[in-house]
């Protein structure tokens, strides 16, 4: 299995920067994607951003050119940078992962649980 961890979450001003990392440990396992996706309260969660093991990106609209998605396949890590931040961006971030334990071929997904990200107006 993967364990995932994220950190780097907190409160930001209007315009502000945050950076969120997430570490994932396990044995075994190579990671496909990951993916960011965030939950404010009373809304359904929603993909931030992703990035595959090649480095394709994809970013929802409303964060396209102030996030940037980002690994490190050696320390299986992936990071969210978040800049130009807006109160609307508050909400529980958590990352995902999509990995496969060969010699298996079954992919499966395991979560971190989150941290919270406020940006105060």
């Amino acid at each position: 299995q993967v364990n995932l961890v994220e950190s780097g979450g907190g409160l930001a001003q209007t315009g502000g920067s945050l950076t969120l990392s997430c570490a994932a440990s396990g044995s075994g396992f190579k990671i496909d994607t990951f993916g960011w996706y965030r939950q404010a309260p009373g809304k359904q969660r929603e993909q931030v951003a992703q990035i595959g093991s090649a480095g394709t990106t994809t970013y929802r609209d409303s964060v396209k050119g102030r996030f940037t998605i980002s690994r490190d396949n050696a320390r299986n890590m992936v990071f969210l940078q978040m800049n130009n931040l807006r109160p609307e961006d508050t909400a529980v971030y958590s990352c995902n992962a999509r990995f496969i334990i060969p010699p298996s071929t079954r992919q499966q997904s395991a979560w971190g649980q989150g941290t919270q990200v406020t940006v105060s107006s």
